[in-house]
C-alpha cells in the first residue's frame, strides 16, 4: 500500500513537471479563461488527492484501534486461564475424597493453591505492599484507625486489607491501624499481678 502510494505521488509529481514546463511554453498563449479553468481542475485534482489521503488515514487509524483492543483482550484471556488453573485447584480442595480426609493434607493443598495464586500475580508484575510495623506512608497506606499501642507514634500496628503494586505502580493502598503513640492501657488482670 505504500508503494502504491509513493508510485502515485511519483506520477503526480512528473504530471505537474510536465504541466509546469507546458505552462511556461504556453504562457504567452493562454487567455485568462483558460488559465482560470487549469486552476480550477488543479484544484480538483489536490482536493481529491487531500480526501483521498484522509480517508486513508481514517481506515489507519480505525485498524491501528482494532489491533490495540484484540491485544488487549487476548492479554486478558491470557490471565485469565491462568487464574482458571487455581479456580479449579481450588474446587478439588473443596470437593475432597470423604474416605481420606485428613485435616493436615487439605491445610498443605490449600497453601499450595495459595503459593499458585502468588505465582500468577508474581508473574504479571503485581507485589504485595509489606506495611506491619513500618512507619505509616500516606503514598502506600490508607490509615483506617489510630489507636494506642507498645509501638512510636506513626507506626503501622495492623494491617487491615493487604495493598498491591503492579509494576511499581500502587493499585490498592493497604489499608492499616497506626500507632498514636499512647501505650496500651493496663488492664485489672495485670494490675494484680503487680
Amino acid at each position: 500500500m505504500k508503494k502504491n502510494i509513493e508510485k502515485e505521488e511519483v506520477l503526480e509529481n512528473e504530471e505537474v513537471a510536465e504541466e509546469v514546463t507546458s505552462e511556461k511554453e504556453e504562457k504567452t498563449e493562454l487567455t485568462l479563461e483558460e488559465k482560470y479553468e487549469q486552476l480550477v481542475l488543479e484544484n480538483a485534482k489536490l482536493n481529491d488527492k487531500m480526501i483521498r489521503r484522509a480517508a486513508e488515514f481514517e481506515n489507519f487509524r480505525r485498524r491501528n484501534a482494532s489491533d490495540k483492543s484484540n491485544w488487549i483482550k487476548n492479554a486478558t484471556e491470557r490471565l485469565v486461564l491462568e487464574i482458571c488453573d487455581v479456580v479449579d485447584n481450588f474446587e478439588r480442595a473443596l470437593h475432597p475424597d470423604l474416605k481420606q480426609s485428613d485435616p493436615q493434607a487439605f491445610k498443605k493443598g490449600i497453601e499450595l493453591i495459595y503459593q499458585q495464586l502468588e505465582n500468577v500475580l508474581s508473574k504479571e508484575g503485581v507485589k504485595k505492599i509489606e506495611s506491619k510495623e513500618l512507619e505509616f506512608d500516606p503514598n502506600m497506606h490508607e490509615a483506617m484507625a489510630h489507636i494506642p499501642s507498645d509501638f512510636e507514634e506513626n507506626m503501622i500496628v495492623a494491617v487491615i486489607q493487604n495493598g498491591y503494586m503492579m509494576n511499581h505502580k500502587i493499585i490498592r493502598p493497604a489499608r492499616v491501624a497506626v500507632s498514636n503513640g499512647q501505650k496500651l492501657p493496663q488492664t485489672k488482670k495485670e494490675n494484680k499481678n503487680k
